[in-house]
């Protein structure tokens, strides 16, 4: 379906209505990092929360991964993907330069002439595609949006490094958001969105783009993710607590009134730590982490998933999705968990 902008329409409310995720079958355990670089199982759970990650197969690339999460959510929604006007892929390992992962994702899933881009914030991508995709239904260009959050890390990873092969792993996720005259207070309550490029080095891929192009005498190292843990820690722990809590302000609401938050899965101290400081019981945050690491962009659904699946996210429930990574960026996102029945 092709985008078409509509006129004399009341203003939609963007609700989010499914949710779908992959993961690669191939698991790493902290027992085989061991054999890889000098680390252990407990230097690693203590310090991150991770016990495994998946990893996708030699053969799988990001939108192989993105195709998967997107077929489940439609199977789970029942939509037929002609019915999907608008698909955004967030990532930061797409399989080429160009062309965007989207439209192959979308040719993949049957979704004949969708509009379709990829989106690149890295860990907060997937709030960036909610936030585009909301003032897309909002506006009336869109009705029914489908927002990947699609990694293939593993690809971008030194396998030397300690202090970031035991973090990064693979997996995909999809939400379905969809047009509804809905009253306030339904749907997608708010967002908010900011970023820092005065540190890009704390998190970064140096070499690869036209600042630094790869070329024979580039060290391996510079091809792939590089991170000042300590600098990124603080930058975390803080703007995830500033983000909530601005947002939260905005929509005239309290942690009180948020059923779940879920945050990027970047590491449990992280979570642990802004939960004491937002003041919200450590029940109602969602932590996967430990099974499946840090996948980006594709946390947040998986984790979101995590919670459907374990029975956590019951309908109506109010959600605030908080995204923070390299850029730096941040993005939060207020909503209210209204899936199809």
């Amino acid at each position: 379906m092709s985008l078409v902008a509509a006129t004399g329409r009341t203003r939609p409310r963007a609700r989010l209505t499914g949710v779908g995720t992959y993961v690669p079958e191939r698991v790493l355990t902290n027992a085989e990092l061991e054999e890889m670089v000098d680390t252990s199982d407990e230097w690693i759970v203590s310090r991150t929360g991770i016990r495994q990650r998946h990893i996708a197969a030699p053969e799988q690339a990001t939108t192989d991964l993105a195709a998967e999460a997107v077929n489940d959510l439609l199977a789970r929604t029942g939509t037929n993907p002609t019915d999907v006007d608008l698909l955004i892929v967030a990532t930061t390992t797409p399989d080429y330069v160009f062309p965007p992962c989207a439209p192959i994702v979308g040719t993949k899933c049957g979704m004949d002439h969708v509009a379709a881009y990829d989106t690149n914030a890295v860990c907060s991508g997937f709030m960036y595609g909610i936030a585009q995709a909301t003032g897309m239904i909002e506006s009336g260009i869109a009705r029914r949006a489908v927002v990947v959050g699609a990694e293939t890390l593993s690809r971008i990873i030194d396998w030397t490094d300690r202090a970031t092969c035991v973090l990064f792993a693979d997996g995909a996720g999809a939400v379905m958001l969809e047009a509804d005259d809905g009253e306030q207070g339904s749907g997608v309550m708010g967002v908010e969105l900011g970023s820092d490029g005065s540190s890009p080095a704390d998190l970064w891929v140096p070499a690869g783009g036209t600042r630094t192009p790869r070329s024979e005498d580039t060290p391996l190292a510079d091809t792939c993710i590089q991170m000042n843990g300590r600098e990124v820690f603080r930058f975390a722990t803080r703007i995830l607590v500033e983000s909530s809590q601005r947002l939260l302000d905005e929509a005239g609401m309290t942690m009180d009134d948020v059923d779940l938050l879920v945050a990027h899965q970047a590491n449990e101290r992280i979570l642990d730590h802004a939960s004491e400081r937002m003041g919200i019981a450590r029940e109602k945050v969602v932590m996967n982490l430990d099974r499946v690491g840090n996948t980006s962009s594709a946390s947040i659904p998986l984790a979101m998933a995590d919670a459907r699946d374990r029975g956590l996210l019951d309908a109506g429930a109010v959600v605030l999705m908080v995204g923070f990574g390299a850029g730096l960026t941040w993005g939060s996102v207020l909503v209210r968990w209204e899936p199809r029945a």
